[in-house]
């Protein structure tokens, strides 16, 4: 699928095209939507209160003048009241919209989730899992941040500005006029340049991470520095790195001297300005002390929201910009796989053809790894795929399990193409025992179920003795309990491996494709290994890719695959005695090395 850059369009485009896929978001809130709309009454509410502050203390300030008790006495009360329903509407407001956010992004998160894992192959050949994982973890927290508190507390903060501005033009318009001219023109400038200085300061924390890993390189390295003497290079490399943070750090100090200055001089001077001229008005009798106090206050809102506003609409960039990263994620096209357990598969019996089958990778079109391949394997047989680092061999196994789509020709499983079979049926009947084996951070038993999540425990161990597990898993005190550790780390080789060839087992397949599944093993591991593999291999059809070629030598036939094409093809003997051929020239070469 096509995918366009922001550069490719014009900004006004993008900004709508985002803003569209923010709306999204509000589909996976499902009956949760109402939450939101009540935060939203509510943070209506809470806005409103805030306003009736600073009005009501400027009336309690006039109580003095008019030296009335019961009158200071209820605005008091009525001041307690205003902060109590402003706490009240503001634990509603914040627990609406967490509740809103909370389902909407358990609901999006899965439909991610579930995309993820049904994207084909070439979506994953051209992606960093480390991106994939940051727009699952860090984009959708940045989304979850602003729909919980960014988004209500730019609105809050807009209610202010607004309903501010309004109620000081009700209190002197001549005043507003002087405060609308100064406070949030010195608001906008301290937040700009507070954003300045924070940047500056990243980049001081640049410099020093830098110097960490001048220090980090140097200790883990230290036996090469002493080997070459190079003590002093790594003392002048260091010392060069800290003089440049100092330098900068130092700038950056003066920056700070320079705000503070102005925040001193520029943002209380235009306080100053404000009151001075709001007493000048009270002198005059044009206002009242209360409507001073209430004028300062406003004028206190109204600028900390003008400060705050920018700094919020920031972050709700980030997060369209996030929300945007996500739902292409999400555009991306699907294989045809469903989200639940599938049901009954229809067992296929296990003729394989390749007919003149060609084959470039999505990223490397002008490569054509495969050129022209043809074979068959019958039902039951071994079929060996040998041949020199590169020559396409693992490209057959991705081909067959349908990773990716082939240039040209035809790919049969019992006479049907491939690709008119349901993909979880084709795959369901198949199995991989790859050279590096990926177990999942569980037990034992919970790896060997793999290949049939819902096998009962005597179809568990009965898979594991046929594949020579049984043995070592019994000996561990957790038995089939037994932690594997992240990607089966706590294994050895061969235990990874039997415990595969138990995972395939129990998926009973009718194709068996074995992926160089004994290359990286010592002989004693590859013994027990080969023995497993033969049981495994039993009764069903075997693609076996293979680099060691001790471990064909049995096979039905043997293909031997060269620059994409199939260049010999027979069995081991048949093979050996082809003059100059391929097949018997890297047999000698093993033979000969061993």
């Amino acid at each position: 699928m096509a995918r366009f850059k922001e550069n490719d369009l014009p900004k006004s485009k993008i900004t709508a095209t985002s803003l569209n896929k923010a709306k999204t978001i509000f589909t996976y809130a499902g009956h949760h939507k109402w939450k939101f709309f009540i935060g939203l009454i509510f943070l209506l509410l809470t806005g409103a209160t805030a306003l009736a502050f600073p009005k009501l203390m400027g009336m309690l300030v006039d109580c003095v003048k008019n030296k009335d008790n019961d009158q200071a006495n209820q605005i008091a009360l009525g001041l307690i009241v205003i902060l109590f329903l402003q706490s009240f509407f503001s634990f509603f407001r914040l627990s609406l919209f967490v509740n809103f956010t909370e389902n909407t992004l358990a609901n999006l998160r899965l439909a991610l989730y579930t995309n993820l894992v049904k994207l084909p192959m070439t979506f994953f050949s051209q992606k960093r899992v480390g991106e994939l994982n940051s727009r699952i973890s860090a984009d959708i927290t940045q989304i979850q941040d602003t729909l919980t508190t960014t988004i209500a507390e730019f609105l809050r903060q807009f209610i202010l500005i607004i309903g501010g501005v309004i109620l000081l033009a009700t209190e002197s318009f001549k005043l507003t006029l002087l405060m609308l001219s100064v406070v949030p023109l010195v608001a906008v400038a301290a937040v700009i340049f507070g954003r300045f200085i924070r940047k500056y300061s990243k980049k001081v924390q640049d410099q020093v991470a830098e110097s960490q890993v001048i220090v980090e390189e140097t200790m883990q390295g230290i036996s090469i520095v002493k080997a070459f003497a190079n003590e002093w290079y790594e003392i002048a490399r260091y010392k060069g790195k800290i003089s440049e943070v100092v330098k900068l750090a130092i700038k950056g100090g003066k920056y700070r001297g320079y705000f503070a200055s102005f925040i001193i001089f520029c943002l209380f001077g235009a306080i100053v300005a404000v009151v001075w001229y709001g007493v000048r008005l009270s002198i005059a009798g044009e206002m009242s002390v209360g409507q001073l106090i209430s004028f300062v206050l406003y004028s206190t809102f109204v600028g900390a929201s003008f400060g705050g506003i920018a700094e919020l609409y920031a972050q709700i960039q980030k997060a369209i910009g996030a929300t945007e990263r996500v739902f292409e994620l999400l555009d991306e096209k699907p294989e045809k796989i469903n989200s639940d357990s599938s049901q009954n598969q229809e067992k296929i019996k296990g003729n394989v053809t390749f007919k003149n089958v060609a084959f470039s990778y999505p990223t490397r079109q002008e490569i054509q790894v495969l050129k022209e391949v043809n074979f068959s394997a019958e039902y039951g047989q071994k079929i060996a795929i040998v041949g020199p680092s590169g020559a396409g061999k693992s490209t057959i196994s991705s081909l067959l399990l349908r990773f990716y789509d082939i240039t040209s020709g035809e790919i049969t499983v019992d006479g049907k193409n491939i690709y008119d079979y349901d993909l979880e049926n084709l795959r369901g009947n198949m199995s991989i025992v790859p050279q590096d084996v990926i177990l999942f951070g569980g037990t034992i038993r919970e790896n060997i179920a793999y290949g049939k999540p819902d096998a009962t425990d005597e179809e568990i161990i009965q898979a594991a003795k046929q594949a020579n597990a049984f043995n070592f898993v019994d000996g561990f005190p957790e038995k089939f309990e037994t932690l594997v550790g992240e990607r089966g780390v706590k294994l050895s080789g061969g235990q990874r491996q039997r415990i595969a060839i138990a995972r395939a087992l129990l998926k009973n397949p009718s194709i068996l494709i074995l992926d160089e599944a004994t290359s990286s093993l010592d002989s004693e591991s590859e013994k027990l290994v080969q023995e497993a593999l033969e049981v495994l291999m039993e009764g069903r059809t075997s693609i076996i890719i293979a680099h060691r070629l001790s471990t064909i030598r049995n096979a039905d036939k043997i293909l031997v695959l060269d620059n994409g094409k199939i260049s010999e093809e027979g069995t081991h003997q048949e093979l050996i005695n082809l003059e100059n051929g391929i097949y018997k020239n890297l047999s000698n070469l093993q033979f000969s090395n061993s």
